[in-house]
């Protein structure tokens, strides 16, 4: 408590410490070693090796970039009731909240104090002896015990002299709105992933039909076959080879189905909803437009990517963390004020000036010895910032590997493709020329078989290639950062 004697002091004790903090470089207080301070400086090729030229696909909005309206619906729907995105939310509101926890702390603290009490002095102390000899009034003497009841009104505050509570309530906002950015994040990884199985789904789809019509023709082949047999033109080898050929793609229909099944479940869990069927249109998957995909430059990674931009919001929480451990080597300055009433007698505690009471202090704190605690909180600091450094970094060269990766794998997909299609279109005229050969005796059975296999596998294998070439593009899309925009942010 500052009082007219203790003026001089604590104006000496201030002055000595400004002066030695401007004459020393704040040696005495802060930290004597400099600790490499981070920066971003994040280095990114100019282009990509098979760049358009044209603006990155990332702005364009999810709704446009697919043009399946089911698909769209099931993208909406996961916004809205995703459980994963719902726990994310939560998490922003925890850093929302520690915002405002953080905001407050530089404000001044207001209380209002009400008590009552009873003190018992013994009488062979100094306050004893003093009572025992003392009066109220003439006649009255001080109540044994002593009541005491107090109503009052207290202000504190740590006057903010180095920014210290200033840069932590930065850094918690930063945080935050980090935490806004990973869940920019989480959402391009839920729109991709549900296209990916959308897409999955209506190839799976296509290879139970395609499925469906190499049985008929089996079956047909087989009874030809039969009525071979029962002439005398084909042995029960080749009745029982066409049977086991049958029945072995039976079997891979329930296989098939299966995948159909766990595949809409998982899109109904990826929507938050519990099973149903998925509504979707399988007809001319391979002939289905691929979703047009122009990357544009690298560096146009760094405003795209939301998990660029939460790495560098928590690089520069880290930078502001540090400065607030570096602030704790500094003097701080509390000031605290009280005014209220309190008296021994409760009918007179309205009575003023006698029961009126008022204080005003300020209370200077200057670590000097045993600062381990100070300064290893300080090199921590240090160290979380030059971590969140190399995942600023990383996040940088992960987009880029990424970006890079799907467009290798879109071109090399869209030769395979191109040689699978011409490969099935020969096995399908392959299957007629075995029909009639067969039919002939120009051909044995087994020639039959495996054309008729081959040509199946074929389709099957066109099909996957045609999921993969959809996935690469919807993969490349996500890698760009779209999937997200920013009137979303927030919902869901």
């Amino acid at each position: 408590m500052i009082t007219k004697k203790s003026k001089p002091a604590y104006a000496a004790m201030l002055g000595l410490t400004l002066c030695l903090q401007g004459c020393s470089g704040l040696s005495l207080f802060g930290p004597t070693d400099e600790l490499p301070q981070a920066s971003p400086g994040a280095e990114i090729p100019a282009s990509f090796p098979a760049g358009s030229g044209a603006a990155s696909s990332a702005g364009v909005a999810s709704r446009e970039f697919f043009t399946d309206p089911r698909l769209i619906a099931l993208i909406d729907s996961a916004l809205q009731s995703n459980q994963e995105l719902k726990v994310l939310m939560q998490e922003i509101e925890v850093a929302r909240n520690e915002v405002s926890a953080r905001e407050s702390e530089y404000l001044p603290f207001v209380n209002l104090r009400a008590g009552a009490g009873v003190d018992k002095v013994g009488r062979a102390t100094r306050e004893g002896a003093v009572e025992e000899n003392l009066e109220i009034e003439p006649g009255r003497e001080f109540p044994e015990p002593l009541p005491d009841f107090l109503v009052s009104a207290e202000v504190s505050w740590e006057v903010d002299i180095w920014k210290k509570l200033r840069n932590a309530k930065k850094a918690a906002v930063l945080r935050y709105l980090a935490t806004r950015e990973g869940r920019n994040f989480m959402v391009t990884h839920l729109v991709a992933e549900i296209a990916n199985a959308y897409y999955e789904l209506t190839a799976l789809d296509n290879r139970l039909a395609i499925l469906n019509k190499t049985i008929e023709v089996q079956e047909s082949a087989l009874e030809t076959v039969k009525l071979q047999k029962a002439a005398a033109k084909a042995t029960e080898l080749a009745v029982r080879k066409f049977e086991a050929e049958v029945l072995k793609n039976r079997s891979r229909l329930y296989e098939i189905r299966q995948q159909i099944t766990e595949t809409e479940n998982r899109l109904n869990y990826l929507v938050g909803r519990y099973p149903q069927p998925i509504e979707r249109s399988a007809r001319g998957f391979e002939e289905l437009a691929l979703p047009v995909v122009h990357v544009g430059d690298p560096a146009e990674l760094l405003g795209n990517r939301p998990d660029i931009h939460q790495a560098e919001l928590e690089l520069a929480a880290a930078e502001l963390d540090v400065k607030v451990a570096r602030a704790r080597f500094y003097p701080s300055l509390d000031l605290s004020a009280a005014i209220g009433l309190q008296t021994f007698d409760a009918g007179a505690i309205a009575s003023t000036p006698e029961s009126l009471i008022y204080r005003v202090a300020a209370d200077l704190l200057v670590p000097l010895f045993n600062k381990k605690a100070i300064r290893a909180a300080y090199r921590s600091a240090n160290a979380q910032q030059l971590q969140a450094l190399y995942k600023y970094r990383q996040a940088v060269l992960k987009a880029y590997l990424e970006v890079l990766n799907q467009l290798a794998k879109i071109d090399n997909l869209e030769q395979s493709y191109a040689m699978k299609r011409k490969q099935v279109e020969a096995m399908s005229e392959s299957i007629a020329i075995a029909a009639r050969l067969f039919k002939s005796a120009r051909a044995d059975y087994m020639e039959v078989l495996m054309t008729q296999r081959d040509a199946l596998e074929s389709r099957m294998e066109l099909v996957e290639l045609k999921q993969q070439q959809v996935n690469a593009r919807v993969t490349t899309y996500q890698a760009l950062g779209g999937g997200y925009t920013t009137d979303t942010d927030g919902n869901g």
